[in-house]
């Protein structure tokens, strides 16, 4: 079960006015398009965040063991994956 909690937020005259037309013209409330605006926001940020990560995690490694692959090895394995084949990606190598 999800349970909710109020908030308030403070919007300078400008943008919540051009909230409260785009609530209207999506025929939905204020509320209804800032809660969706700030779960997008949380959801866009939290992926930003572990890309992050992940690429400082992918950074230390490389500089740990100096195991990498090539942008062209990269390029071609990606290419295949565009025209539809499955393919593994290349193994690293030092």
């Amino acid at each position: 079960m999800s349970t909710t909690s109020s908030t308030s937020v403070k919007l300078d005259t400008k943008t919540k006015q051009r909230v409260q037309r785009l609530a209207a013209s999506r025929r939905r409330s204020s509320h209804w398009v800032l809660r969706e605006a700030i779960e997008q926001y949380v959801e866009r940020e939290e992926k930003r965040e572990k890309f992050r990560k992940d690429a400082l995690a992918a950074w230390n490694h490389y500089q740990a063991t100096g195991q990498h692959v090539t942008a062209s090895e990269a390029d071609k394995w990606l290419a295949k994956l565009e025209a539809g084949k499955d393919a593994p990606p290349p193994t690293c190598h030092d």
